[in-house]
């Protein structure tokens, strides 16, 4: 009997040894598992990137839209400036002119 009471613990101490362990399939699965979260990892790295890529190629895009801009910006107060100019010297000229009736006139 005491036997018996021994060997019942044991055989259950076996049976939770046994069955704890890893069999290969769930070590084939692990790994398979382990390799797909990889194969994920690779992938959003490459994904992150060509974002990065695009985002640089946006950055640059933008940089030469700005320089453009400023460019466009100096052009346009270059004309302003010439216009104003133009204008001035028109008036000059539209001055001495009238001037020039009056003296007309007076004689």
């Amino acid at each position: 009997m005491k036997k018996f009471l021994l060997v019942i613990p044991m055989m259950f101490a076996l049976a939770i040894a046994v069955g704890g362990c890893a069999t290969k399939g769930d070590l084939e699965e692990a790994q398979a598992r382990e390799k797909a979260i990889a194969a994920k990892a690779d992938q959003a790295a490459m994904d992150a990137e060509e974002a990065k890529m695009a985002a640089d190629e946006a950055i640059l895009k933008a940089n030469e839209a700005i320089e453009r801009a400023e460019e466009a910006e100096q052009r346009a107060i270059e004309r302003e400036r010439i216009a104003a100019e133009k204008e001035r010297i028109a008036e000059e000229k539209a001055q001495k002119a009238d001037e020039a009736f009056q003296q007309s006139m007076k004689k």
